[in-house]
């Protein structure tokens, strides 16, 4: 009589999803039905309310919160937690907000998860950057003032800074993240670097969600108008000429003459 082999469960599998800025209805289709097949989700803080809400019934939803500056989970053990449920049969879904590859570790992830045997695709998302130009009415590249647009992070592993000087002389648009933290010594270095006083700039905090905020100012103005509004993570700071292009400037007429006088524009 033969021996019966041990149960080995169905390999499962790893996709690390784009669940985009916030806003459900900015998810691709692609991810809307990876997410529906997917058996356990690993979610990001930065994930909204309103994707979470897609899950399908008896979907398992592991938090594992990752946020600049703040307490996080450690990437260790998310990377332990996808390896040990896609082996378990799972089909797992790491969420993240934006894009997976645009400061979301995506890959440090797929690397890590081929190492380990471990099936793993992508669907990619849209990231905060581009979609603070949609939600401003604001061109990211425009054929008089912009020709290209640059995605930079001021949080950095090893503390190391862009290179600050050939981005002013660029004359791109600058999308930075994760400059809040710091935002006056940031402001400093950008002046510093050859950025002018008078650059338009916007800060957009939680774009595309429903209690988005945002200010537009200029250079000089910026760490001041942050506070007067109460500006914070999570946002993105664009800055270049094409901000005064933005659809959202021609409100200035709306707005008290203590705004006005302040040189910036806040919604």
């Amino acid at each position: 009589m033969k021996a019966t082999p041990p149960y080995r469960p169905a390999a499962g599998k790893v996709w690390l999803v784009g669940a985009g800025p916030g806003d459900p209805e900015q998810l691709t289709l692609k991810a809307l039905r990876i997410l529906a097949a997917s058996t356990l989700w690993l979610v990001d803080d930065l994930v909204g309310e309103g994707v979470l809400a897609l899950a399908s019934p008896g979907t398992r939803m592991i938090k594992v919160g990752k946020r600049g500056g703040c307490k996080s989970t450690p990437q260790t053990f998310i990377l332990r937690l996808m390896a040990r449920y896609a082996r378990h049969g799972y089909t797992v879904a790491r969420v993240k907000g934006g894009d997976p590859f645009i400061f979301g570790r995506g890959g440090e992830e797929i690397a890590w998860l081929q190492s380990q045997g471990i099936d793993v695709d992508s669907v990619s998302g849209i990231t905060a950057g581009l979609a603070a130009g949609s939600a401003l009415g604001l061109p990211l590249t425009h054929r008089e003032v912009a020709r290209g647009v640059a995605f930079v992070t001021a949080h950095t592993a090893n503390g190391d800074q862009p290179a600050w000087h050939a981005l002013a002389k660029s004359g791109m648009t600058i999308v930075c993240y994760m400059g809040m933290r710091h935002l006056a010594s940031l402001t400093d270095e950008w002046l510093q670097a050859g950025f002018a006083p008078t650059l338009p700039v916007a800060i957009v905090q939680r774009v595309s969600c429903a209690d988005q905020r945002h200010a537009i100012t200029t250079l000089a103005q910026l760490a001041d108008t942050a506070q007067a509004h109460g500006l914070g993570s999570p946002a993105v700071i664009v800055l270049g000429a094409a901000v005064a292009h933005a659809a959202c400037a021609a409100l200035s007429c709306t707005l008290s003459a203590t705004a006005a006088q302040s040189d910036d524009i806040a919604i």
